[in-house]
């Protein structure tokens, strides 16, 4: 199998998603791995990035391995994940940095409701996706399950709690500490990006339309309405997290 538009894609991935990987370990180190740091979920989303192209390139060779285009799906999908996962822990962040100098209605507790909730819908929705990777492996459909249906919702939910913590912390950023208030701007400014690759997943998840199938739908959709913002995401993520000044460790252990 000749290298096609498709694959051509997944070699952009790599090529962005390596320097992207080792900047989140470099965050990760210097942040440190506790939740409320959240880099380590970037490590996490850059991994499964590389691991997804991984498997849609050794389809060159493999066409006919069904397990390679199950596990590239599953991993596309899933993601999502890990990125609101970055996006809550930055919130946790700017909330405990407002929360020394002025109470606000939102705290780190609140935060850790939408990452569990989160939490639930990676194991749902890899529960679903392996579900899904069995049927394909019979019948050569790969049609979303019910979990997967459930974990995608709990995606939603936990953007629509990312968009109601930024909405009530930005009333009170004035409080931030110096240099914080660019966490908030970034979870701000990254929040369209996010909420037009969870349209990509929902058409597919809900709505069966397969020109949005990461696995063998339109590959143009695929790259404008989910690769694309996914890259606009990590770039304003890493890009204020290089910026970072390092929490004192006694203000970490007051965070999720």
């Amino acid at each position: 199998m000749a290298v096609d538009y498709r694959n051509g894609v997944s070699i952009l991935l790599l090529v962005f998603y390596l320097p992207a990987l080792a900047t989140a370990v470099l965050l990760t180190v210097r942040h440190g791995f506790t939740r409320s740091s959240g880099w380590r979920f970037m490590i996490v989303f850059s991994l499964a990035r590389i691991l997804s192209a991984c498997f849609q390139l050794a389809t060159i060779n493999q066409p006919n391995n069904t397990s390679l285009y199950v596990g590239y799906s599953v991993l596309i999908g899933i993601a999502v994940s890990p990125i609101e996962l970055v996006a809550l822990a930055l919130l946790s962040r700017i909330a405990t940095s407002i929360n020394k100098f002025h109470k606000t209605p939102i705290t780190t507790r609140h935060i850790q409701l939408a990452q569990l909730l989160n939490t639930v819908g990676l194991i749902l929705s890899i529960v679903g996706g392996v579900n899904s990777g069995t049927n394909y492996h019979k019948d050569g459909r790969y049609v979303p399950q019910t979990l997967t249906k459930v974990g995608l919702g709990l995606f939603i939910a936990s953007f629509v709690a990312i968009l109601a913590f930024t909405a009530i912390l930005s009333m009170s950023i004035s409080h931030a500490e110096p240099g914080e208030k660019r966490v908030l701007l970034a979870v701000a400014a990254s929040s369209p990006f996010l909420l037009v690759r969870l349209i990509y997943a929902a058409i597919f998840t809900y709505g069966l339309d397969y020109n949005f199938s990461a696995l063998n739908g339109s590959v143009t959709i695929l790259l404008c309405m989910a690769l694309l913002e996914e890259i606009a995401i990590v770039l304003m993520y890493e890009g204020v997290g290089v910026t970072l000044r390092k929490v004192p460790k006694q203000d970490v252990a007051k965070g999720v």
